[in-house]
């Protein structure tokens, strides 16, 4: 989760693109992150709960706030994230709200 944050502050969209679940992968994807890592400059992380996600897990969630300034104005984004493993790897795969 802290990774894919700071490859958003840092506009590293294949980074984006290569840890978000293959099934959760589609045409605009590439597009609509980086469209976001555009317009919007982010400005904290708080990680408010995590579930499973540890070494013998195949699924996590993360609920966390990120703080952002987008048009002159500052707000947050409030999100519980699921991740999967693929190949060995954490991906993310969707928002659940």
């Amino acid at each position: 989760m802290r990774s894919r944050y700071s490859a958003y502050c840092l506009n590293r969209i294949d980074y984006l693109v290569e840890t978000t679940h293959p099934k959760a992968r589609n045409q605009s994807l590439r597009r609509g992150y980086a469209a976001t890592a555009d317009a919007y400059r982010w400005t904290s992380l708080q990680i408010v709960s995590t579930s499973q996600g540890q070494a013998r897990d195949k699924a996590g969630k993360v609920e966390f706030i990120a703080g952002y300034e987008h048009a002159g104005e500052s707000g947050s984004h409030h999100e519980r994230s699921r991740f999967r493993r693929f190949e060995g790897r954490w991906m993310y795969l969707d928002d659940q709200g």
